[in-house]
């Protein structure tokens, strides 16, 4: 008997639908086509051993399983349930009439119970693409498909509860749940505060005027002088999510595999910090099975790296251009996927080895050659493509001793929403472009002309520090973004100066 069950596959950040054709026919032999890997072959065993736990046989029969399309490699362990329900409706040990309405999926334990699968909501939402009545998977995924809505998602513990919902005896109930009500309850709650920074207000301006515009930003001070404290609190300033941005971050941390258990869209921007240690590939996504990686895991969010000279220099050099494309293409001699890569790059680094140059009180004890080496270990191209560079001071001991509190997120985080409406209201006609560092060349000449005096200053500006094309540009798109936060329609001279202080460390005035 033939019975055609689905699952999917996901590619990417997309699922595709995959046919399970299932024939039990007289004879002996088990059969596996369509490009398995070994993940998918090895469930022969565990669905031998968990239907004979949960009461049912293996056909003694010669079974044939078919998975098309037959041109794309099949990876996982999420194929075993419905393989299982494919050949337990194939030997007619249950009913088959609804098997063919849901996209099954679920990795088999030896005594039937359900283990969590990766991807499930991509795979939600292509199944409801594809008209599928509902979608039945493990119950810790249940959570992460239901936020898709107009499918019915049925949550299983076991290979037993889901033979009895096909024969009429169901015991599992449809997971529902609101998806507004659960994205608006915590969208705008963060643990970390940036009352808690004593001092160091240059620094809280500069990251307000990043997260206003979506400009990336790199601090540079001594050690202890707070820069991880602070880039740690930069999502709860970045204004929050929509519920768009929501589930394209939730599909990625899910085909990912990085969701928490139970979990269901997620409601606040990500902030992804990598050791050091990181390879290119991890940093990037790809590999043998590709995955998204660490840039593609903080899309919409924050992408952190502390202590940026001690990463290789290869690493930092894959940046560039997902930096810049804010998406990145993964090609390789048997697959090709793309990874959307929209973050925020923050950065922060010591100015020599010792970290000491430049300190008001401590002497620094390197040479004026390891100062320079170090700080060569960040390429000109990189530093290029990071619109602000903050000095960060220490903070001396009045500041850290007062106990009045400081400006608290929700504050900051009003100023940068209303910055970012009026960047909305700018780029309308530009759906593809959300703030100001996404402008594109003719965007800048359109949205960020100068007065003649302005443009003194800018060329003055380009002289003494030697600054590239790109580092104009972005000189700029900064100008126009403390424009927005002052609410000026127009690009002033102080609005210029200021963008321009935040460019005193590129390469021709470090370490002079």
């Amino acid at each position: 008997m033939l019975i055609k069950t689905y699952a999917s596959c996901v590619h990417g950040v997309d699922a595709l639908t995959v046919t399970v054709e299932t024939d039990v026919t007289p004879g002996v032999n088990f059969f596996m086509v369509g490009l398995p890997d070994n993940a998918v072959k090895e469930s022969q065993q565990r669905i031998e051993s968990a239907l004979r736990a949960t009461g049912f046989r293996m056909p003694g029969k010669k079974i044939v399983v078919n998975m098309a399309p037959a041109d794309i490699r099949k990876e996982g362990s999420s194929y075993d349930l419905p393989l299982a329900v494919g050949i337990l409706a194939a030997s007619e040990q249950i009913q088959c009439d609804d098997v063919d309405k849901y996209v099954i999926l679920g990795e088999l334990s030896l005594d039937g119970s359900l283990n969590p699968v990766r991807g499930v909501l991509p795979i939600a939402i292509q199944a409801v693409k594809e008209k599928f009545k509902g979608i039945i998977l493990p119950k810790a995924n249940a959570r992460e498909a239901a936020v898709v809505n107009n499918l019915e998602v049925y949550g299983a513990e076991n290979l037993r509860e889901v033979a009895d919902f096909f024969n009429g005896n169901a015991t599992i109930e449809p997971t529902v749940i609101d998806t507004r009500k659960e994205f608006f309850a915590s969208y705008d709650k963060y643990d970390l505060d940036f009352c808690d920074v004593k001092g160091q207000e240059n620094v809280k301006r500069a990251l307000e005027i990043a997260a206003a515009g979506g400009h990336n930003v790199i601090m540079i001070g001594a050690p202890g002088s707070g820069k991880t404290m602070i880039a740690k609190r930069i999502p709860s300033i970045l204004p929050p999510f929509t519920l768009r941005e929501a589930l394209e971050t939730t599909k990625i941390h899910s085909v990912a595999g990085v969701l928490p258990p139970d979990s269901g869209l997620m409601t606040r921007r990500p902030f992804r910090s990598p050791h050091h240690t990181i390879s290119d590939v991890a940093l990037v996504g790809g590999g043998s099975y590709p995955q998204p990686g660490e840039i593609s895991l903080a899309h919409n969010g924050v992408l952190f790296l502390d202590e940026l000279p001690e990463f290789k220099r290869q690493v930092l050099e894959v940046l560039r251009q997902p930096l810049e494309d804010r998406e990145i293409n993964i090609s390789r001699a048997k697959f090709s996927v793309k990874y959307p890569a929209g973050f925020m790059f923050v950065a922060s680094m010591n100015p020599c080895p010792c970290g000491y140059y430049n300190h008001p009180e401590k002497e620094c004890q390197c040479t004026p050659a390891q100062v320079k080496r170090y700080l060569g270990k960040i390429s000109g191209p990189l530093l290029d493509r990071i619109d602000l560079h903050v000095e960060v001071v220490p903070v001396p001991f009045k500041d850290l001793a007062d106990k009045r509190e400081g400006e608290t997120s929700e504050q900051i985080r009003k100023r940068v929403i209303a910055a970012r409406e009026i960047q909305q209201k700018r780029f309308a006609d530009h759906p593809e472009i959300h703030c100001n560092a996404q402008m594109t060349p003719a965007m800048i000449r359109k949205y960020c002309s100068v007065s003649q005096e302005g443009e003194t200053l800018l060329s003055t500006a380009m002289e003494r520090l030697g600054l590239s094309a790109r580092a104009f540009d972005r000189i700029k798109k900064v100008a126009r973004t403390i424009a927005d936060l002052a609410c000026c329609d127009n690009i002033e001279s102080q609005h210029l100066a200021e963008a321009i202080q935040y460019r005193s460390l590129d390469r021709d005035s470090w370490g002079n």
